[in-house]
């Protein structure tokens, strides 16, 4: 009797586990209309143990009435368990103790969940990171800066993995030896974009993970991103928003996160750039005005910056603080060029020469930009271009 008391459990455990993927699986059923469903039954057990004259009673249509009823569905389950295994990944489900206590908080939770990588790190405290995917460089450095010096202090960064400003906050937050969270919208298998296949892997050596709620082979779909950005806003206790224009993503993930009661902030832009748009008008409408990682930590509930690690110098760079404002001492000849630079926009090695030809040499410039390159305060570009890193 006692050998066969945890191979039940087991069963048991992995028999929800495939319930509710193959509900998932099921034509015409989302995430809203199965948990509908679930609730309707009372349990996910109930469900399945329906006919298919009831379910389609439930108002099912035909065809996935007969896929839950003649075991279509769990088959197609089954399929997909067994590939996510092969794969390295886990299937979480409601009821797991891996599932995301947040996500199950706003109005239309995913049915099942892919994981790859560490399952504790998802349902730890974190900010969510969002912007354009073709930021200016002082939308990158700021997303990379902020993501390093919050994870630095023990904040999980959530993104997308989007090209852009999702990309910059995930490497930050590396640059930290942070966790962060990447969620996608494609199947877990299906890296996207595939630049990012290294970044995915520095993810996972560090502790961190890959979630998405799509089926495994889901190829990029414009339709999924809007779908998937719920998650990102949903998961996270807060969402930082860059560079984002009138029109994109990022608006989506910004009104989720307003709709789930999350706490939303803004990184002030440019007004005569047009990626200025989403941050400065939710600062506008009321969003928590970031210059640096401080702005983000005061307004975390108590109990969260109890539990964090203590504050420390974050790992990004020794003693450079987030900032939109530079105050460090540096060499004269280091003082010229740097003061020439910008980080909302990018100067060419010619343009410098030629402006500082009264100054300094050009050796000097040469190894001025060198020393400036070399303590992360600037950052060289493609064709000998640079910016100012904040």
């Amino acid at each position: 009797m006692h050998a066969k008391t945890p191979v039940r459990a087991h069963d048991y455990a992995v028999t929800r586990k495939l319930q509710w993927l193959a509900l998932g699986l099921t034509p015409g059923v989302g995430a809203g209309r199965g948990r509908k469903l679930v609730e309707m039954y009372g349990s996910i057990d109930r469900l399945f143990s329906a006919s298919l004259t009831e379910l389609e009673a439930a108002g099912l249509a035909s065809a996935a009435a007969q896929s839950l009823a003649l075991g279509k569905s769990m088959e197609l389950a089954n399929a997909e368990f067994d590939h996510a295994r092969e794969l390295g990944a886990e299937v979480i489900v409601p009821g797991d103790a891996e599932f995301p206590k947040r996500l199950l908080e706003i109005y239309d939770p995913p049915l099942v969940l892919y994981l790859k990588g560490n399952a504790e790190v998802v349902d730890k405290p974190g900010i969510a990171i969002v912007g354009t995917r073709h930021p200016t460089p002082y939308g990158t450095g700021m997303a990379e800066r902020l993501a390093c010096d919050l994870a630095a202090r023990g904040l999980i960064i959530f993104s997308g993995m989007a090209r852009g400003v999702d990309t910059a906050a995930h490497r930050g937050a590396l640059q930290a030896h942070g966790r962060t969270v990447a969620i996608w919208g494609t199947g877990i298998d299906v890296v996207y974009p595939a630049e990012n296949r290294k970044i995915t892997d520095q993810i996972l050596a560090e502790g961190g993970a890959i979630l998405s709620e799509f089926p495994l082979g889901t190829f990029p779909a414009p339709q999924n991103f809007p779908i998937r950005n719920r998650l990102i806003s949903g998961i996270a206790i807060g969402v930082l928003v860059l560079e984002a224009g009138e029109f994109s993503g990022t608006r989506v993930t910004a009104r989720c996160a307003l709709e789930q009661g999350r706490e939303v902030f803004a990184v002030p832009g440019n007004v005569t750039n047009k990626l200025s748009w989403g941050p400065n008008t939710l600062i506008k409408q009321g969003a928590a005005l970031v210059a640096t990682w401080e702005d983000v930590w005061e307004a975390l509930p108590a109990d969260v910056r109890l539990a964090l690690t203590p504050p420390e110098p974050p790992a990004s760079e020794e003693g450079v603080a987030s900032s939109l404002f530079e105050a460090a001492e540096l060499p004269p000849s280091e003082r010229r060029v740097y003061a020439l630079m910008r980080a909302d926009e990018s100067i060419h090695i010619d343009q410098l020469v030629e402006r500082l030809a009264s100054y300094l040499s050009s050796s000097e410039i040469f190894s001025a930009l060198f020393e400036l390159e070399l303590s992360g305060r600037i950052r060289q570009l493609p064709g000998k271009y640079f910016v100012r890193v904040m």
